[in-house]
Parts: structure tokens; C-alpha cells; sequence
């Protein structure tokens, strides 16, 4: 590990977030557990996933910004990744307004018009009534749909969107940092924290597909970044493969 890796990293963990690697790293946010994860390039910064409401959105985005400052280079997220259009993932999303924001193609009809949707599903879990309308009323800067896969220059590193889902929803998208040990953030396709979850709007019959496709993506060696819970290996992202596999009668 050279000096400069290292000085990353403990710009990352004096901010209080877990280094993944000297250019990206993640929070693990309170009362639903959800990860953010940053990526932190020499003139742009992507966010993966937004939080939960307005005010954690804002949160996530002050904090953002002075490690951003401590590492040089970009100093404000201005790239959002959506991995799903789940409440706990996308509705602090307008706490960043003139950030292009993408999504897994179909992401922004369920955006544009669900959110009365989301809302509702964030109140029956928990969140202040008064906070999810904010966040629902609130316009969302438009979402870029990527119908495959989009590589994104930050300066110093290239990122890769790929729409690897249907899987836990209709609309997955899955974010890879190359590496020396790649980093790739999943959503919720995978979770550690708990038995992976499967709404109305999940696709079980493709979700093992869907994690064929991550495994793909990362490699046997990448760290991969559930939604909900610690970091975790290849192993494990199989071994949850086969058990949604066998759960849902897929091969």
C-alpha cells in the first residue's frame, strides 16, 4: 500500500465513512440500515443512492462534501446512482439538485410516477408522515435510464452503471469501482443484514440471473457492497444466489 493510499483512507475514516479502497467508500445509514456509497474522482463524484428523506439526502451531501475537499479534486457530488426504486434508496435524491442522476431503464416512470407510491411506503415503515410528503413533492432532477451499461469518467476513475437486474425489483443497477480489489455497491439484489426481500414489485424468477450477472460484473475477487449490512465476498453473493435459487424454485 503506498503513502498516498493510505492518507485516502484515513481521509475516509475520519470522515466516518468505511474506506473500500483509496477513491470510494460508504455509510451505513440509521433506522433502516441502508448503504450510500461515494466515489470520489479528481473532477467528479458519484453518490450511489440518496437516502431515505430530504433531510438525510442534505445530511449525506454536507458530510460529502468536506471529505471530498480532504481528498483533492471534486468538492460536491455531482453524479447519482439509484440502484432501485426503493424509498430508503431514492427519496432524499432531491437533496441534489444539478447532480445527473441515473437508474436501471424504467426507474424513472416508477420516479416520475410512483411517488405517491414511495411515500406511503415510508410511512407504513416508519418515516415521519410530513418528511415523506416533502420528499415527494419535491421535484427529483431528472434520472438518465442506462438500458445496459454506462461508464462514467470522474477523473482517475472510471465507473460502470450496468443494469444487471430485473431482479430484486424490476429496475436494478449495480455500480462497479475498478481497483486493485474492485468495489461493486449491488443494492439490494444482495443483503447481509437479513434474508433478502422480495415485494410485489420483485422479479424472483430472474433474481439469480440478476446475481450471475453481478458475480460477472466484479469478479471472484471484488468486494461487493449489499444494500443492507456489512461487505461482503464473492462466496457469499453465491451462496445467496442459490438460496434464492432453491427458495423460489429457479435454477
Amino acid at each position: 500500500m503506498t503513502e498516498t493510499t493510505r492518507w485516502r483512507e484515513r481521509c475516509w475514516a475520519e470522515a466516518g465513512w468505511e474506506a473500500l479502497g483509496p477513491r470510494a467508500g460508504r455509510r451505513r445509514l440509521p433506522v433502516w440500515d441502508c448503504t450510500v456509497g461515494l466515489v470520489a474522482g479528481e473532477h467528479a463524484a458519484l453518490l450511489v443512492d440518496a437516502g431515505s428523506s430530504l433531510d438525510e439526502g442534505a445530511r449525506l451531501r454536507a458530510e460529502a462534501r468536506p471529505l471530498l475537499a480532504s481528498l483533492g479534486g471534486a468538492r460536491d457530488v455531482t453524479h447519482l446512482a439509484l440502484t432501485h426504486p426503493h424509498f430508503d434508496h431514492v427519496l432524499g435524491a432531491a437533496a441534489f439538485p444539478g447532480a445527473e442522476v441515473f437508474g436501471a431503464a424504467g426507474v424513472e416512470t416508477v420516479l416520475s410516477h410512483g411517488r405517491a407510491e414511495l411515500g406511503a411506503d415510508a410511512v407504513r415503515y416508519g418515516l415521519d408522515p410530513a418528511a415523506a410528503a416533502a420528499a415527494v413533492d419535491a421535484p427529483t432532477p431528472p434520472t438518465r435510464p442506462v438500458p445496459d451499461a454506462w461508464t462514467l469518467d470522474l477523473g482517475g476513475v472510471r465507473v460502470v452503471l450496468a443494469n444487471v437486474g430485473p431482479g430484486h425489483t424490476a429496475h436494478d443497477l449495480a455500480v462497479l469501482v475498478p481497483g486493485d480489489r474492485a468495489v461493486v455497491f449491488c443494492g439490494d439484489l444482495v443483503e447481509e443484514s437479513g434474508e433478502p426481500q422480495a415485494g410485489p414489485d420483485a422479479v424472483p424468477s430472474r433474481w439469480p440471473a440478476a446475481l450471475d450477472r453481478l458475480l460477472g460484473l466484479g469478479g471472484p475477487d471484488a468486494l461487493y457492497v449489499p444494500g443492507h449490512g456489512a461487505v461482503v465476498d464473492a462466496a457469499f453473493v453465491r451462496a445467496q444466489r442459490d438460496e434464492l435459487a432453491a427458495r423460489f424454485g429457479v435454477s
